[in-house]
């Protein structure tokens, strides 16, 4: 028996008690720095800026982490999409194996930011298991493993017994144990930071929209916000795949896509016992994947490629049904389903982060490719320490461009058009038994 009432609600908030509800901006303000965009990457340079005693503006156009970063997933994963040796292919040697390592010590970062502000994210930085569903994604994950130790990576590759005491699942052959990486609760970490920033004295505005960003003479600034003007050095421009207005123009350089999460109520007794026992959060080699992770009150969270809004709940529910029987059969077949909710995921063609430069003092990144935990805390303090630096700027291990147009994803909305069908027949393949 199916479940009937689903919520379309982020599970994410209802686990954060103790919300900040920030004001708009009411009056002209100068700055150092003006952020705009209030998830992990404008957080994180907020944070970096005013530790280094920079006064900064951060603005929002809704609340904070309203796009992605309040609807992620909550891994805190090392590295990329990629695999590394893909990485030095398109990036070179020397940048491509910085942002390697940079992205490797990522979560380190995330996890030493929530211990020295207090923030309680709900996490568990236990790792991370990605796991095989056939024989190719074992090849996969052998592959990736081999270039990861190659590089000191701190991982292992888990078979047999182990893989299903860490897993509870007899369906996975084969998993990849991340050691460096976690989980946590991505809106109530984004929720932390905010408060970190405050009490550093950063100034965060939502419902703060920017209508327009000009550079008036070198090294001054003017954002319009409503009917106010705000003066900086330097601006930041952190809203990746959800830019809004004048700022549009910044997603001509990825294409977008959806991912959806459904949450069960509450496992219990002993099947739900074995679960993830360890608490690692998840995700198979399948070519649309699916994500596995508990929340702390021992949901089961399952996620994949594609929007929920637009779907009826007996898709999803069908789909979670599918998924949870297919790796967790001891669970039974009356799992209710409680939550659903789902974001927007900017993908560039090469699945690697771009930023842009447009004019000095202006900087801009987009396209983390479903890691924007890690790779927005990193790149956030990347760009504090690009624009504080007092002597030589410090390299940034990631493409730049001067223009949206050297950079410009083709076909943009026809790839997101069909990502979503391929995605939406491909779920229903699964819900029909016709996918394994």
């Amino acid at each position: 028996m199916l479940n009937s009432s689903l919520k379309y609600e982020n599970l994410w908030h209802t686990l954060v008690d103790n919300k900040i509800d920030f004001p708009s901006i009411s009056q002209n303000d100068v700055t150092d720095v003006c952020i705009i965009g209030a998830g992990f990457t404008g957080l994180s340079a907020a944070i970096h800026l005013a530790e280094k005693g920079k006064s900064v503006i951060l603005l929002e156009a809704h609340h904070i982490a309203y796009g992605g970063s309040g609807r992620n997933v909550g891994l805190v994963n090392a590295g990329t999409w990629n695999k590394p040796d893909f990485m030095v292919d398109i990036l070179g040697e020397e940048m491509g194996e910085s942002l390697i390592a940079a992205l490797g010590n990522a979560p380190k970062l995330v996890f030493s930011l929530i211990e020295k502000y207090k923030i309680d994210a709900q996490q568990m930085p236990v790792g991370t298991l990605h796991m095989a569903h056939n024989e190719k994604g074992i090849s996969e994950l052998e592959d990736r493993y081999q270039q990861l130790i190659k590089r000191g990576a701190n991982v292992e590759l888990l078979r047999g017994a182990k893989i299903e005491e860490y897993s509870g699942s007899s369906k996975i052959p084969v998993a990849l144990l991340d050691h460096r990486a976690g989980t946590v609760n991505p809106y109530a970490y984004a929720i932390g930071m905010a408060e970190a920033a405050l009490k550093l004295g950063v100034k965060i505005y939502e419902c703060s929209p920017v209508t327009s960003v000009n550079c008036l003479t070198r090294g001054e600034w003017e954002i319009s916000v409503s009917d106010h003007k705000i003066k900086a050095e330097k601006v930041i421009i952190a809203t990746n795949a959800y830019a809004e207005g004048d700022l549009n123009k910044y997603r001509k350089a990825v294409y977008s896509g959806g991912y959806y999460q459904v949450a069960s109520k509450p496992l219990t007794g002993d099947a739900g016992k074995t679960i993830l026992p360890y608490k690692q959060g998840s995700w198979d080699t399948r070519m649309v994947l699916s994500s596995i992770r508990l929340d702390k009150e021992n949901r089961l969270v399952l996620g994949s490629m594609g929007f929920s809004h637009n779907k009826p709940a007996c898709y999803l529910k069908s789909w979670a049904n599918r998924i949870q029987q297919h790796y967790f059969p001891q669970l039974g077949k009356n799992l209710e389903w409680e939550y659903t909710w789902c974001g927007r995921i900017g993908f560039t063609d090469n699945h690697t982060p771009k930023i842009f430069e447009p004019a000095e003092g202006l900087i801009a990144a987009i396209g983390y490719n479903g890691r924007g935990i890690t790779t927005g805390t990193l790149v956030g303090k990347l760009f504090a320490d690009y624009f504080t630096s007092e002597e030589r700027k410090p390299e940034i291990p990631i493409p730049f461009f001067s223009s949206i147009d050297d950079s410009k994803c083709n076909y943009r909305q026809i790839k997101s058009l069909y990502m979503e069908t391929g995605f939406t027949l491909y779920h229903l393949g699964q819900c029909l038994k016709i996918i394994r």
